[in-house]
């Protein structure tokens, strides 16, 4: 867990310079950033790279996040939104980002459509002792309806428009953070505003994201 060499805590702490330098800030997402073992998310010809500020390949197609934008992601969730009880993630992937929320929200709900990624992320995260995650092989563009309403819900995959499954499961409040668009992305923040049918949204900066794809896949 706590590697050597290139997936060592010299070499993490690296990493966590250069989030700061690149803007986030919360110290809380940083240090659990600091000390969640990145490289156990990756195949093993890949960890060696698992604490650069890169995306890398997870297989099926998916990657696992940049630690920047899943660092600015995560801040902006906790910034924006007054409770964090229950929250749905919208793409398990490699189960990276899911342990990076699941370490700062109460209990985490976490949607994928490929059945390897996630049933191999469920075993990641069971060895980092995790346990407030429960899981669903579904079409992520539908959210989780019987576990709604939500205090957050984040996506890491980039649907063409925004899917109103996902803003009819936020809570009073709730916050939406999730990359938009097809050929050029942006990152948009969300907000419901009170328990109305109307919708704050701040779009924020360029990212590069997946897409979300309907269907499941085994």
């Amino acid at each position: 867990m706590q590697g050597v060499g290139m997936t060592s805590l010299r070499t993490r702490e690296r990493l966590i310079q250069r989030l700061v330098e690149q803007g986030v800030s919360n110290t809380d997402v940083l240090d659990v950033i600091r000390n969640t073992p990145r490289h156990i998310f990756l195949d093993e010809a890949l960890a060696h790279r698992a604490y650069e500020d890169t995306a890398l390949p997870i297989g099926f197609g998916q990657t696992l996040s940049q630690p920047y934008i899943v660092g600015r992601m995560t801040e902006i969730l906790l910034g924006a939104a007054g409770s964090l009880n229950r929250v749905l993630e919208v793409g398990t992937g490699s189960g990276y980002q899911t342990s990076i929320l699941a370490q700062l929200v109460k209990q985490l709900y976490s949607v994928e459509r490929i059945k390897p990624l996630q049933d191999k992320a469920r075993k990641r995260l069971r060895v980092l002792g995790l346990r407030n995650v429960e899981y669903s092989h579904a079409d992520g563009g539908f959210g989780w309806p019987s576990q709604a309403p939500f205090d957050a819900i984040l996506s890491a995959a980039a649907p063409a428009t925004v899917p109103q499954a996902l803003l009819n499961q936020l809570g009073p409040n709730g916050v939406l953070v999730i990359p938009v668009g097809a050929e050029e992305q942006h990152l948009h923040m969300i907000v419901r505003m009170g328990d109305t049918d109307e919708f704050m949204t701040q779009v924020l900066e360029p990212v590069k994201f997946v897409p979300l794809l309907s269907g499941t896949a085994r």
